[in-house]
């Protein structure tokens, strides 16, 4: 046993889920969003939430409880209004950001106020959250402009609580955001920004806080020198006055900024050894003794239960020699789990008992610290039962398939290949499907209605049976077919009522998947998402989406999509094993899709859409570890799509991604036609298609999905003259963003006339007429050519 000099350690917490564990926020935004609701009973069902978080927190043992990780949107959206940084075209007219200018930055419109477009939405990092994107400008001026952070903290001293607010730092919200003008410098708005920055922390002082914890997830990333040099610049200015700062990072190892980060004259550093454990011993030898180190030991991100006896022999000797500047934390907000296990009691046992959420993280974290501080008998009977569930998930029948293994060891290049290359499947799947100029199509989903989500929930409660529930399911259907047809959309989908969700519902029918009744976790706003556990070996046990297919196929001349989501988003949108290698997990989901993709062929679908939108959201945050990620990923899709003739024509789908640095990535994928979403950034990703001479079609979004705003043709045509610029009109299509399942069928159908109307005219103007149409190819990328 190791001897230390303090046995104190503290246990904290960076964040922790806002949703509630009932979706309460959710349905509260919703409401009030609708006008069911009014804002009073908006605010109180969040300071409701609020509290309950804070003494659930207080109760299980934490020292300090972050005050600021609550949001009624985003905590990023949450830092711009801070900061005064609203868009002049919200109408903002200084003083206090009202919630319902908030609203409109985030959704485009809100109960009150003009609607304008919203702010531009993408990936938080690596993960599935989504962040609304500060928007920059040379000569931008900020000022303190909400007041909800202080009001928080006072709500929370006044119960009695120990309160860390949490900020996301100057240098990540700078780097988060995006300038307009072209060549700008974003970093060159650091010295304006300080001083409101300045500003929070000495009022947080006057509330008598004493530690905030300052989130700079960027220390994650390869940084640009001057970027470095702003760390130095901004915490040499902020740390001189305020409370002591905790310099937070998370989701990756900060070896490469190690150096800069020890220089800064912070009280304390926080790192994630769930996702870097490697780094630890460069970080215990330069992090002075005499300041804290957080070490983030407990995933997360992930819903594994820890292995309380190995983080133990970690955390002793690091005990033993910092003693009570030790701090012990999840490796990251836990925004990002569901929030109680308690809850779930259907999944088997066995694999219940390898699991844990927020709540248990942070049982987990206090074990930890009790360990330490008190010693490993006070938490044995803890510690044993980790113990045994690592035992048991190890050897366990249910989560190893060896004839699953054989498969993944046998595939070989060829499994990876289309017949003929692009230019002659073009031509072929152009005379087969006989589409015009700017043909039209949707992502894949359609509204969920209520009427949908009730006899989805009745057929799976066993309140009505499967003949039912599949006579319901094939009049919705029927009524989608019936809808496109009538506004003219040239290439259909089955609006996918039978599917709550793209990850779910698939997962639901493959072996090695599991899945929560209450395992909500946030997506972006009030949209919610229910991972599927990836516990096991993963294999098809019978067709998944051919007989829907099949018939809505039956219904229409026209072509009809068959819609999967793709191995790598399957992959990225579950939580996944971690007793393997992730590039093994995903050859596994792509050959069961692989099987279903030659399924849907053999049944007449002549469009089969594999969507990938999480495929640029698993880069590892250090570029040197990109090309590995890249190879696999390719791959997989590649081998999902590679068993079909020249004639079926493969789409894929991605969501909010920078394509600029992984765009030849991209074009080995071989997809046939990418749809991407551009409405909110005007059509800026496609530069990056037009600078590479990107090959194959694509179809930009042309309608933003993700508000209730209905875009005007005028609107939708502007944005396709952009396309144009960067895309030979040949090969471009026409499409919403995204999905359109969270709206409505007045706002769907008004827009997609709009939608459909804009390509009608922009084929009425352009003067390359039908013969272009017939050869989608320019000579350069022809076989054989150049």
């Amino acid at each position: 046993m190791f001897k230390t000099r303090v046995t104190s350690v503290i246990a904290h917490n960076l964040g922790f889920p806002r949703i509630g564990a009932q979706r309460e926020l959710k349905r509260a935004l919703e409401d009030y969003w609708s006008g069911r609701l009014d804002r009073s009973a908006l605010l109180r069902c969040g300071a409701n939430l609020r509290a309950q978080h804070w003494q659930l927190q207080q109760q299980a043992g934490l020292d300090l409880i972050p005050v600021g990780d609550f949001s009624y949107y985003d905590h990023v959206l949450d830092t711009s209004v801070l900061l005064g940084a609203v868009p002049e075209r919200f109408g903002w007219d200084g003083g206090a950001v009202d919630l319902d200018t908030y609203f409109r930055m985030a959704r485009g419109c809100a109960p009150s106020g003009a609607d304008a477009p919203a702010c531009e939405m993408t990936k938080w990092f690596d993960t599935n959250y989504h962040y609304l994107v500060p928007e920059l400008r040379p000569g931008q001026r900020f000022a303190l402009s909400s007041s909800r952070l202080f009001d928080e903290v006072a709500e929370a001293q006044a119960l009695g609580l120990n309160a860390k607010p949490v900020l996301l730092g100057p240098l990540s919200w700078l780097w988060l955001g995006k300038a307009r003008a072209e060549g700008f410098d974003r970093l060159r708005l650091l010295p304006a920004l300080l001083p409101v920055y300045a500003q929070v922390l000495a009022r947080l002082k006057a509330q008598s806080v004493d530690w905030v914890q300052m989130d700079e997830p960027i220390l994650a990333l390869d940084l640009p020198s001057e970027w470095r040099t702003g760390f130095h610049t901004a915490y040499n200015r902020l740390a001189a006055d305020g409370p002591r700062l905790l310099l937070a990072s998370y989701f990756g190892a900060i070896t490469s900024m190690l150096d800069t980060v020890v220089a800064l004259p912070v009280a304390g550093l926080h790192v994630d050894l769930a996702r870097a454990p490697e780094q630890l011993p460069a970080v215990h030898a330069a992090w002075p003794q005499a300041r804290v180190l957080s070490v983030g030991v407990i995933d997360g991100r992930n819903v594994w239960r820890a292995d309380l006896e190995q983080q133990l022999a970690r955390l002793e000797p690091l005990h033993a020699e910092r003693g009570g500047r030790l701090w012990l934390a999840p490796s990251c907000s836990l925004l990002h789990l569901p929030v109680d296990l308690a809850q779930e009691t259907a999944l088997p046992r066995e694999l219940w008992n390898s699991l844990a959420f927020a709540v248990q993280k942070l049982d987990e974290v206090v074990t930890l610290r009790r360990a330490l501080a008190e010693g490993r008998a006070s938490v044995r009977t803890v510690l044993e039962a980790s113990t045994a569930a690592a035992r048991a998930r190890a050897l366990s029948r249910r989560v190893h398939n060896p004839a699953v293994k054989a498969r993944v060891a046998a595939i070989g290049p060829e499994l990876t290949q289309r017949g003929s290359p692009y230019a002659v499947r073009a031509a072929r799947q152009q005379a087969a499907l006989a589409l015009p100029l700017f043909p039209t199509t949707t992502i894949g989903s359609f509204p969920q209605t209520a009427a949908i989500r009730q006899t989805r929930a009745a057929w799976k409660a066993g309140r009505i049976g499967d003949d039912e529930y599949e006579r319901r399911m094939r009049e919705e259907i029927a009524q989608a077919v019936q809808r496109q047809e009538e506004l003219g959309l040239d290439v259909l989908v089955h609006g996918e009522p039978e599917r709550g969700d793209m990850v779910e519902y698939f997962g639901e029918r493959l072996e090695g998947f599991a899945f929560t009744q209450h395992g909500w976790v946030q997506s972006y706003g009030s949209r919610c998402v229910k991972p599927p556990i990836l516990y096991g070996d993963v294999s098809r046990p019978a067709p998944l989406t051919v007989s829907w297919a099949r018939y809505a196929q039956s219904l229409t001349a026209r072509p009809m999509k068959g819609m999967l989501t793709g191995p790598v988003t399957m992959l990225q949108w579950s939580f996944v094993r971690d007793d393997q290698p992730r590039a093994d997990t995903c050859r596994q989901i792509a050959l069961a899709l692989r099987d279903e993709v030659r399924d849907l062929e053999a049944a007449g679908i002549r469009v089969i859409q594999i969507d990938e939108p999480a495929f640029r959201e698993g880069l590892p945050l250090r570029r040197s570890e990109w090309p590995d990620y890249l190879d696999w990923a390719v791959e997989c899709f590649r081998l999902t799509a590679g068993g079909v003739r020249d004639e079926t024509q493969i789409h894929t789908h991605m969501c909010y991604s920078e394509f600029n640095d992984i765009i030849a990535a991209i074009a080995a994928l071989d997809a046939d036609v990418i749809t991407i979403e551009t409405a909110r950034s005007q059509m800026e990703l496609l530069e990056a298609f037009r600078d590479y001479a990107y090959p194959n079609a694509i179809g930009p979004g042309v309608y933003d999905i993700h508000s209730p705003r209905i875009p005007t043709v005028a609107e939708m045509r502007a944005l396709l003259e952009a396309a144009r610029r960067h895309i030979p009109d040949a090969r471009l299509w026409v499409n919403p963003d995204c999905g359109l399942k969270t709206r409505n069928w007045p706002e769907v159908t008004a827009a997609l006339h709009n939608m459909v109307e804009a390509a009608r005219q922009l084929r009425a103007a352009s003067t390359r007429g039908c013969a272009d149409a017939a050869d989608p190819v320019p000579s350069r990328h022809r076989a054989g050519a150049g």
